[in-house]
C-alpha cells in the first residue's frame, strides 16, 4: 500500500492544486467533506476553499453541516439578508450548546463572511443556504415552532403547545427524558408525530421569502427524530446512532426538495458520518451513516465523498463530555495505520482520488484515525482507529501532514495550552 500511495498520491500546497479533485467530482449533486476531528484548523480551511470553488464554479447552492438547525439558521438568515445583524461574531454566538467551538470559530467566521459577500451579489433564488442537519436541538426546535406560530397566529399552535407541554416536565434535560422514555415508557412520541403531521399539512400557509415553511418543517422533523433518539439512547448506542444519521438524510432530502431538482449540496461532517459505513467495522454492529445512506439512495455519479486525516499536530477537544476545551497534542499516527503510511510516503500534504484504475490497490482494511470532541491522546491507540477499506469508504482522501488547532471565537471555557 505504501508503494501505491507513492504512485498515486498528488502533493498539494494550496486549493489551486486540487483541480483534478474538482474534475473528479464532476456533476455530483452531493459532495461530502469529512474531517478526522472537530477541532483541526486545516480541515475547516481546506473545506472552506473547496466549498467556495464548488459554489462559484459548479453551482452548489447549499452547505449542510453537523450542527443544530436553529443555531445554523442564524447564519442562513445573516448570509441571505433576512435579518439586520451586522456582526458575524454575534451570529456565531447562537452556537451556545457544547461543544460551541465546532461552529463558533474564526475559520467558520471567514466562510460566513465570504458567503455573505457572495450572496449580496445574487438574486434571492440564487443565494447559497447554510443549514444544520443534526438531531440534538429538541427543545430549541419546539420553541422556534411555537414562537413562529404565536407571532403569526398560524394553524397548528394548539398541537405545538400540546407537544411542548408533554416535554416540559423534563426541564430541557435530555438525560431525564431518555430515562423516562427508554425505561418507564413515558414518552412524547405520539405528540411529536402529530406535531410533524400538523406542520406538514399546513406548511404552505407558512411560506414567504424568508423560508419559514422549510424552517417549520425541519424543526418539526427534529422534534420527531430527537424524541426517538433520546428515547433509544439509553438502550442501544447502535440504534440511536442510526436514528441520528437517518435524521440527517431526512433533513437533507427536505432541504433539497425545497431548493428543487437542480440543487447541489456540500455536506460538512466527521469522517465517521460521511465515509461509507459498509467499508468499516460499523457494518458488523449494524450501524449505518450518511455516506452509506446517500450512496444507497442516489445514482452512483451523484455522490462524492472526501475523507480527511493528519499525521500529527494539535487539536481542540475536551477530556470529558461538557468540560473545558483544550488545545491537545495529536500524537504521531500509529505504526501501520493509514495516516502512518501516508506520512511515510513523504511528510507533505497530499491527496488521493480513488477510481477504477486504483480502487483495488487500496482495498486492504487498515486502521484509520478518528478523533471526537472528547479525546484523550494518551489512550488513542486503544480506540481511535477505525478498521477501514479506504477506497470503498471514500472517493478521495485529503491528507494534511502537520495540523494546528482550531481557533474558537470565545474563551468562556478556557483553552488549556
Amino acid at each position: 500500500m505504501l508503494d501505491q500511495v507513492k504512485k498515486y498520491a498528488v502533493p498539494f500546497d494550496s486549493v489551486d492544486n486540487l483541480d483534478p479533485l474538482l474534475e473528479a467530482i464532476g456533476d455530483a449533486k452531493y459532495v461530502l467533506l469529512g474531517e478526522a476531528s472537530h477541532g483541526t484548523s486545516e480541515f475547516y480551511t481546506v473545506r472552506t476553499e473547496l466549498s467556495k470553488r464548488l459554489i462559484s464554479e459548479k453551482g452548489f447552492s447549499v452547505i449542510a453541516v453537523e450542527g443544530d438547525w436553529p443555531s445554523s439558521q442564524s447564519i442562513n438568515k445573516y448570509i441571505k439578508g433576512y435579518n439586520h445583524v451586522k456582526d458575524v461574531q454575534s451570529v456565531l454566538g447562537s452556537f451556545n450548546r457544547w461543544p460551541t467551538w465546532m461552529w463558533a470559530n474564526q475559520e467558520i467566521a471567514a466562510l460566513v463572511d465570504w458567503l455573505k459577500e457572495y450572496n449580496d451579489q445574487k438574486i434571492p433564488k440564487h443565494k447559497v443556504g447554510f443549514y444544520g442537519i443534526d438531531v440534538y436541538s429538541l427543545w430549541e426546535s419546539m420553541e422556534e415552532i411555537i414562537r413562529y406560530l404565536e407571532d403569526t397566529q398560524s394553524p397548528g399552535i394548539e398541537q405545538a403547545r400540546k407537544a411542548f407541554s408533554c416535554f416540559e416536565p423534563y426541564n430541557r434535560n435530555n438525560e431525564s427524558y431518555a430515562v423516562s422514555a427508554g425505561y418507564l415508557s413515558e414518552d412524547c412520541m405520539k405528540e411529536a408525530l402529530e406535531l410533524l403531521g400538523t406542520i406538514r399539512r399546513n406548511k404552505w400557509k407558512y411560506e414567504d421569502f424568508e423560508e419559514n415553511s422549510l424552517d417549520m418543517e425541519v424543526n418539526a422533523i427534529v422534534t420527531k427524530n430527537a424524541e426517538a433518539y433520546y428515547r433509544t439512547m439509553v438502550q442501544s448506542d447502535a440504534e440511536s446512532w442510526n436514528i441520528r444519521d437517518r435524521h440527517m438524510v431526512e433533513a437533507l432530502n427536505t432541504i433539497m426538495n425545497y431548493y428543487g431538482d437542480d440543487a447541489k449540496v456540500i455536506i460538512w461532517e466527521h469522517n465517521t458520518h460521511v465515509g461509507d459505513a459498509r467499508a468499516t467495522d460499523m457494518k458488523d454492529e449494524g450501524i449505518v451513516n450518511v455516506g452509506q445512506l446517500l450512496r444507497e439512495a442516489k445514482d452512483p455519479g451523484d455522490v462524492f465523498i472526501v475523507g480527511f486525516g493528519t499525521y500529527s499536530g494539535r487539536v481542540i477537544a475536551s477530556k470529558e463530555w461538557g468540560s473545558n476545551l483544550e488545545s491537545m497534542e495529536v500524537p504521531k499516527a500509529q505504526f501501520g495505520s493509514w495516516e502512518y503510511i501516508l506520512h511515510d510516503a513523504g511528510p507533505f500534504n497530499k491527496y488521493l482520488i480513488f477510481n477504477e484504475e486504483n480502487r483495488s490497490k487500496f482495498s486492504t482494511t487498515i486502521g484509520h484515525r478518528a478523533i471526537g470532541v472528547v479525546y484523550r491522546p494518551e489512550y488513542e491507540h486503544f480506540g481511535n482507529y477505525v478498521p477501514s477499506n479506504m477506497s470503498q469508504r471514500y472517493d478521495s482522501f485529503i491528507f494534511i501532514d502537520q495540523t494546528t488547532a482550531l481557533h474558537p471565537l470565545t474563551l468562556e471555557r478556557s483553552i488549556i495550552l
